[in-house]
Formats: structure tokens, sequence, C-alpha cells
């Protein structure tokens, strides 16, 4: 590690390396591109040689505290030696069988276990294509088109359901009645034709829509943590269960990032309101590829042989990440996890709060302990995206990067993750280091 001065700065912090053989110097999601090494992003993003516990190497040296945790899949901290341990063990074993295997059906138990959804699962290897076997299976048993989703939720990339995600303040329409908006250029327009999109947190807009009787089912994060981290208000899950049972309407939560972060059973469990379908991935395997679909037995086993659904993929419940899905689990069921989890995160939130106060700078810090958001220049907690977007995200941009340069690594879109492997010291390393990132903006 470089040796630290005394407020903090690593000596001779390195810029990254110019490496450049893809779009932007990244393979991973597009947008992280813009997340490397911001405002140098597009010609340095940076690149890491390897990480234990909270932290990342890069190449220059560098020895940064994570707070991205691979985009939130990390919680156990990098490289756990149960996970470890559990991967070397099936690799002796065998890799890909093209049938079952026992490690996926103890995988599926652990998470029928815990999930209270989950009566039953269906692996796969990204959320983006869980997402689709959603939708797909809420059409065919309901025999309805309409998929309604709400601004600010992401739930993959795929053209039929990238709308809305961060739409152009200028261009959203009224709140109620907010205009779709593709999510990139070259998307199938015609794809998005059967989705319709709502502002979130709004009981009394998805009411009024569910109540025509033709939608299919409601997507949406039960806690808006893709964009902010944004809690649902005062029985607004109880509403829209509700509302959805009355209408026939499938209710699926999509707790990609929240499942198995925020609880043993995610935010479903915390919250009290259980879903009919519910997407998982990023925790339940601590960065191994997985995700899938649970939910109730009488929609699920639709996707069973001689049934009408498909849902198909040669890396469903390949066995490695079976492997690290049951030690990821089982870690996180052993007692005390949350519990440290959630005291930990507590201590950073409250950290990262009184960094902001004793500097004097207006921001909001919200969500969960686990996965939480600060929004720069907001005066009130925000309740959906037409709040959060009036944040300043330039301003954190130059936060976040004099941060970066005392050690530690925070996504620029304002979400801080947490591991089990965040404690005191580290914790503290990063307060302080807050603190001289705003002194000198």
């Amino acid at each position: 590690m470089k040796e630290k001065s005394s407020r903090g700065h690593y000596r001779d912090f390195k810029l990254p390396a110019f490496r450049k053989p893809h779009p932007a110097g990244v393979t991973v999601s597009a947008g992280r591109g813009e997340q490397q090494f911001p405002p140098r992003h597009l010609a340095d993003p940076l690149v890491f040689t390897h990480a234990e516990g909270p932290y990342l190497h890069d190449i220059d040296g560098n020895r940064l505290i994570d707070y991205y945790l691979g985009m939130g899949p990390m919680i156990l901290g990098h490289k756990p030696e149960a996970v470890v341990e559990a991967v070397r063990a099936q690799i002796d074993k065998g890799i890909l069988f093209g049938g079952q295997s026992e490690i996926e059906f103890e995988a599926a138990e652990l998470l029928c276990g815990m999930l209270p959804s989950a009566e039953r699962v269906r692996f796969s290897s990204s959320g983006s294509e869980a997402v689709q076997a959603a939708l797909r299976l809420a059409r065919a048993v309901t025999g309805r088109g309409t998929i309604v989703k709400f601004e600010g939720h992401y739930h993959g990339w795929l053209d039929n359901i990238l709308w809305s995600v961060a739409p152009a303040p200028d261009r959203m329409g009224q709140e109620s009645a907010p205009v779709p908006q593709a999510g990139t250029a070259g998307q199938d327009e015609p794809a998005g034709e059967h989705i319709e999109v709502l502002s979130w947190n709004r009981l009394d807009l998805i009411t009024q829509r569910l109540a025509q009787g033709d939608v299919a089912a409601v997507i949406m994060e039960p806690a808006m943590c893709n964009t902010g981290a944004i809690l649902p208000g005062p029985g607004y899950l109880e509403g829209v269960r509700e509302a959805c049972t009355k209408t026939g309407t499938v209710l699926i939560f999509d707790e990609v990032i929240t499942g198995f972060r925020v609880s043993a059973g995610g935010t479903q469990q915390r919250l009290g309101v259980t879903p009919d379908l519910t997407i998982f991935g990023k925790a339940v395997a601590n960065g191994f590829p997985v995700a899938g679909l649970a939910g109730k037995a009488a929609l699920m086993d639709e996707f069973a042989s001689g049934r009408k659904v498909m849902h198909g993929g040669t890396y469903n419940s390949q066995s490695i990440a079976m492997a690290a899905t049951v030690a990821t689990l089982k870690a996180l069921k052993a007692p005390g996890t949350y519990e440290k989890l959630e005291r930990q995160g507590t201590r950073l939130m409250d950290g990262v709060k009184a960094a902001f106060s004793d500097a004097g700078v207006t921001a909001t810090v919200t969500g969960f302990p686990q996965i939480f958001h600060v929004g720069l220049g907001l005066e009130t907690p925000p309740s959906n995206y037409r709040d959060i977007i009036a944040s300043d995200r330039a301003g954190y941009v130059r936060i976040t990067t004099a941060l970066l340069q005392r050690g530690s690594r925070v996504l620029e879109r304002g979400a801080w993750f947490i591991s089990t492997e965040h404690n005191d010291a580290v914790i503290d390393e990063t307060v302080t280091g807050l603190k001289g990132a705003l002194a000198t903006l």
C-alpha cells in the first residue's frame, strides 16, 4: 500500500495507464465506462489486478476501498474463503453437465427457504434474462399483453423493457401521464409497444390504471435502488399488491439489487409485501453470474415440461455458479451476518451524513444501511425519479473523484454498497477521506 500523507492523500497517486482495446476501454455494462475515472474516463479507465476483502488494487499500485462492490454482488467482500473453496471443489467434479446436478437442487432449496415469494425457482445467467422470463410468463398466464413499469426503474438492457430508465426531464411529460422514452440509440421502438410507464410511489396512478383490467404485469424495484435508494411510501407496496390481486395482474418485484442484500429474504421480507414473481441476482452468488426467477408454484409450473411457456439458457444452473450460490447463501444465513451489515452500514451512513453537515453541504442520505444513496443538493428525501433528477450530479462526480484520490472508490451515480468486510477502521478511513474531499471542493 502506498504511503499516505497526513491529509489522507496517496502520495504520487497515479492516473490509470492507457488501455483501450474496447469501446470506452471497458467490456462490462457500457455505462460503467463513465464510472471509472471521471472526468478522464474515456481515455483512462481503471484497470484492476486483484482484490481482497474490501479492497481493490489497480495496475498502478493503488489500493482502493471499494464501495462499487462489482455494482452490488460482492456482499461478502472480494475473494471470501468459503466461496472460493466451494468453487474449487466443484471444478474437480465438473463444470457444465447439460443436465441437473445436486448442487443446483441445494441452491434452489436454500433460496426457496429464504425468499418469501419462492415456491419454485429457475436460474439464469443475468437479470436481463430473468426479466424476460417473468414478462413472458405473466403474459402467458393472464392472456394479456400490457406491462406497466416505472420511471427510473431498470429491468435490463433489452429493447422491450429499456424504457424511461433515465428519461430527459424536458421530454417526460406530466407526472400523471409520463411519455415513455427509449433508453438507447438503435432501440427497436416497436418492441416497447406494450410497455406503459408510470411515476412510482403514486398509488392513485397505478390503481387507476389497473382498474381497466388489461394489464398482464406490474414490474418494479420494491425499493428504487437503480436510481437513488428510495423507499416506498407508507402503504404503497401494500396498495399495489391489493390492486394487482383484485384485477388479476401479476406483481413482479425486481430484486436484482436488493435481494439477499437488505435482508435474507430481500425487500419483500423486510417490508412485508410478497409479490407473485421475484427476479434476483447480484448478491445471490457474490460475483458469479447467477440470476433467476422465483415465484408461486401455480405460475412457475407453467415452465414445466409439456406446458406452454418456454425458458432456456445453456448456462442456466451451471455447476460452478451454483456452488458459489450455495456458499454465499449459507454465509448470509449464518447468525449475525445481517446484523453486522446493518451495524456497519449505519456507521457509514452516519459518517457520510456528518461529513456533509460539517462541511455545510446540502445532501440527503437515503436507503438501507446495505445500499444507500447520496443526493447532493437535495434538501428533502426523494420519493421518485422526478425528485432525484434535481440533484447535483456534476458536483457529486467532483466529490467522488476527490474521494478516489484519497483511496475510496464510490459510484458516481450516488449509490454506496457495503460488504461484511467493511470494518470500523475501513469505514473511518473512508469518512476521513470524504471530509478531506469536501474540504478541497
